[in-house]
């Protein structure tokens, strides 16, 4: 569903990915673990088309989007759910997730989403900027799913959120799996929320992949001697 073939992305002269070589089949997670400043983010906004590639190419469906502009990528299928949320705080909840819409077949709300989260409909008419963070971070997902992705890609959604609603997320992505067929990708540093949700885990280091394990053949302390400073 995607593949990524020999990506490289730089800033400026800097070159940030290095042969970025990778794929998420339909109904798998992939887990790209790895520490701050490793290229996790980056990896993620060159998928989504924020920061153009310079060389390499990222296919959704067999079609390339290497040079689509973000909303066309949106349009063919990948959803994008940011390091820190980025939810709109003036707008209700309701109103927030109704901003993913604007390319979906379908203008309203799928009853599936509440159903998925149910504290967002409880909290629809409530301010975006009044949630925790943890609301807020299901708030960001339900707003992507809305797009009906094909590709779902999720920027370190555990960070700054307690472990109850860690696993709150978790159990709602493994639901999406269920329900769609869909494909996946999460930076992350907490392993345990990876190896509940993973098919498939990445490392990445300085810019590239160094590692690769399916979740039943994890060596869960090789990984996490990756993650440690």
């Amino acid at each position: 569903m995607l593949e990524v073939k020999d990506l490289f992305v730089a800033y400026g002269q800097s070159e940030a990915l290095h042969g970025i070589s990778f794929e998420g089949r339909a109904n798998e997670t992939v887990a790209i673990m790895g520490r701050n400043g490793m290229g996790k983010t980056t990896l993620f906004k060159s998928l989504m088309g924020i920061l153009p590639i310079k060389s390499g190419q990222v296919s959704v469906a067999g079609q390339d989007v290497s040079k689509d502009e973000s909303f066309r990528r949106v349009a063919k299928g990948i959803a994008y759910v940011p390091q820190g949320r980025m939810i709109f705080p003036t707008l209700t909840v309701e109103e927030n997730i109704q901003t993913g819409l604007e390319n979906a077949k379908v203008k309203r709300i799928p009853d599936e989403i509440y159903a998925l989260f149910p504290v967002l409909w409880d909290m629809r008419g409530r301010k975006g900027g009044n949630l925790s963070g943890g609301q807020q971070q299901q708030l960001a997902i339900a707003r992507a799913l809305v797009t009906d992705p094909k590709v779902l890609l999720l920027d370190e959604p555990t960070e700054g959120i307690q472990p109850s609603i860690i696993k709150d997320i978790a159990k709602a992505l493994n639901e999406i799996r269920k329900m769609r067929e869909i494909t996946i990708i999460v930076s992350e540093q907490v392993l345990s929320f990876a190896m509940d949700v993973a098919d498939r885990l990445f490392v990445i280091e300085g810019g590239r992949l160094v590692h690769e394990t399916a979740r039943v053949d994890t060596d869960q302390q090789h990984i996490k001697a990756y993650l440690s400073v």
